[in-house]
């Protein structure tokens, strides 16, 4: 009977035994690093100069030199007759004592000007040489680094929350490039980060809205049996006014994770607009506490989101309207357009509030004089959604205690 013969094991492919990135890079000295690359630039830039500057030197010297050697005096017809007015005195020097002398002192001041000719031209010269020296060291300064300015305009405009964009250097493999290719690599991992931010904010949306809206329709069907006990339909009340809250709750986390980037797709918005139509929306509330609203609204237009805008005027005024006086509150809202900037302010009556406490107001779930949501005027992400709002669209927010009880909001946005 033959036997089966036992199937050998699958061999394993062996393990390359090299990088394929180990020699992909050159050597580290013969690289053209911005060192090397400086150092040559700069080395001939002193070269060249010196060159010039030696030539310039050499026919200097050699015009002053044929200026020096001239003879100041000449003879015609058996007299000595001057060739300049050097040594006017030469003549009628008949002794020879006197004759060398005189030539003599003439020698001297004829190399005394030709070296003031040399010293006054090389100082021209050495002017004209530095004014060039001072304009090609700038033009090259400039290339060399222009892919610094390259990588400082991508990052203002990833600043912008335009992730996209990738610096993408070419050129020679130096340290800027590496530094390039680092950064885009960063720019990778943050685009990739905000894209899965973006994707849980809105997975969380749904996931944590539609149970939400579930229990509040069935809380709804069980407070509409007319045969349910006083007591099920007091508990009816108290479980929706919870589900109410846990959904201002949810909608507050959410727009403010939505709030953090800067707006991209800006349009023309009118603060003045903006806070008419929170106003509209609050005075149902303020004529049931109380609370007169006023204010001049001037037109102030912006550049941003309208919805997120009407967001933060909507707030302050919701705030201002709830943390008042029991009798004879107000709430001012003005805007108004200066110095190139909107502003948009909320001042109400109210407690006298600390000077101390205006950071801490603006910290999510942070009251005054409370740390945690534990009343029924909101869930204590007002302000922190309205700081966010402001701050995407590149403006401030700031509060300060009013005289007398209340707080001053002022809203600074950029035309």
């Amino acid at each position: 009977m033959a036997t089966t013969p036992t199937p050998l094991p699958p061999t394993v492919p062996p393990k390359p035994s090299w990088d394929p990135q180990a020699g992909s890079r050159p050597n580290p000295w013969l690289r053209p690093t911005i060192r090397i690359r400086l150092t040559l630039l700069y080395g001939g830039m002193f070269l060249i100069a010196g060159v010039v500057l030696l030539t310039i030197i050499y026919l200097l010297a050699a015009q002053a030199l044929h200026v020096g050697n001239e003879l100041p005096f000449k003879l015609v017809g058996g007299s000595v007759q001057p060739t300049n007015n050097t040594c006017p005195e030469i003549i009628g020097q008949s002794s020879p004592d006197q004759f060398n002398a005189v030539l003599n002192t003439c020698m001297k001041e004829q190399r005394q000007l030709a070296l003031d000719g040399l010293l006054r031209r090389s100082l021209i010269a050495l002017l004209g040489l530095s004014v060039i020296a001072f304009a090609f060291g700038y033009a090259m300064a400039g290339r060399v680094l222009s892919p610094l300015g390259r990588i400082t305009r991508t990052a203002r405009q990833v600043a912008g929350s335009d992730l996209s964009r990738r610096i993408e250097l070419d050129g020679p493999d130096d340290e800027l490039k590496e530094l390039a290719d680092t950064f885009d690599e960063m720019l990778e991992r943050l685009d990739r980060a905000f894209t899965a931010q973006q994707r849980f904010v809105a997975n969380a949306s749904h996931e944590l809205r539609t149970p939400l809206a579930i229990n509040r329709t069935l809380l709804e069907v069980q407070l509409s049996d007319p045969q349910a006990s006083p007591e099920l339909t007091q508990l009816g009340k108290t479980l929706l006014a919870t589900n109410e809250r846990s959904e201002q709750l949810v909608e507050g986390l959410l727009l403010l994770a939505r709030s953090d980037n800067e707006i991209v797709d800006r349009k023309p918005v009118d603060l003045a607009e903006v806070a008419s139509q929170a106003l509209e929306q609050v005075r149902a509330e303020a004529e049931d506490k109380g609370v007169e609203l006023r204010g001049q609204r001037a037109p102030a237009v912006v550049q941003g989101n309208g919805v997120l805008l009407e967001r933060i005027a909507l707030n302050l005024v919701q705030n201002a309207v709830r943390y008042n006086v029991a009798q004879d509150g107000w709430v001012e809202v003005t805007t108004e357009s200066r110095q190139g900037q909107a502003v948009l302010v909320v001042a109400n009556t109210g407690p006298v509030v600390p000077a101390y406490e205006m950071d801490n107001i603006f910290e999510p779930f942070r009251r005054l004089r409370t740390e945690r949501t534990g009343s029924d005027k909101g869930v204590g992400l007002g302000l922190s959604i309205a700081r966010s709002v402001a701050r995407a669209h590149g403006g401030r927010i700031a509060a300060e205690p009013r005289e007398g009880g209340g707080l001053v909001m002022r809203v600074v946005l950029p035309v």
